[in-house]
């Protein structure tokens, strides 16, 4: 869990000759602005906790320079063999270019179609890496002076204890599952012990509410229809 603290604004006092203004402020010592939404967290604090909430691209732009790099590395490779009157050592690039201004002729649908949806395939995943905001398994907790990243697992552990309490049974048969806008509550009751699935319900989302993480994720609880036999 990381915890980061923002720095207190100084206080000022106020002197019996002060001009004021026709709110009864002083000129001099009115209240810092916060942003909308009356949120004190700055303008750095928020990039920070930004760069811990959101995933790195880093991986996905490497991959994409290696393939970019050893494709155009091929294609050197090849023209080079070519220049120089050696066969080539896949493809000859001028044959390549002539198969593919004649597609879809010397080549089966079937595997003209597979090709194409791989293609497709790995285009969207890198589209979507590109476009979409990466979020890592962690949420904010509010605080009024101080932004707090929390991990998922810590949320989920927390949340467990409170619907083992409810339900009264043993830590191996909760499975609590957190993500960005669910909390998913897998519960196995005790052989002849009957749970009360709105009990548990009423308790995470309790526990929840004391957290208050953001985004606030919805709950849900299954329980399982075969239970354990009791110790």
């Amino acid at each position: 869990m990381s915890h980061l603290q923002t720095p207190h604004p100084h206080s000022s006092h106020t002197h019996a000759g002060d001009p004021q203004t026709s709110d009864g402020q002083h000129p001099g010592n009115q209240a810092p602005e916060t942003p909308e939404g009356g949120d004190p967290i700055d303008a750095g604090l928020r990039r920070i906790l930004k760069r811990e909430t959101r995933s790195s691209r880093a991986g996905i732009a490497v991959l994409a320079a290696v393939l970019v790099i050893a494709a155009c590395v091929y294609a050197l490779l090849e023209s080079a063999l070519r220049a120089i009157g050696q066969p080539p050592w896949l493809i000859d690039p001028q044959t390549a270019a002539e198969r593919l201004i004649a597609l879809p002729e010397g080549i089966s649908p079937l595997l003209l179609g597979s090709l194409g949806g791989v293609v497709a395939m790995v285009g969207l995943i890198f589209f979507l890496n590109a476009v979409l905001p990466g979020r890592k398994s962690r949420h904010l907790l509010q605080d009024p002076r101080a932004g707090v990243v929390v991990d998922d697992e810590v949320i989920a552990s927390a949340l467990a204890r409170a619907a083992r309490a409810a339900a009264n049974v043993t830590q191996e048969q909760v499975m609590v599952v957190v993500s960005q806008r669910q909390v998913l509550v897998n519960v196995r009751p005790t052989s002849g012990v009957p749970v009360h699935e709105e009990r548990i319900l009423a308790a995470v989302e309790n526990e929840l509410q004391k957290m208050a993480p953001s985004p606030m994720p919805a709950v849900r609880v299954n329980v399982a229809t075969s239970g354990v036999i009791g110790a």
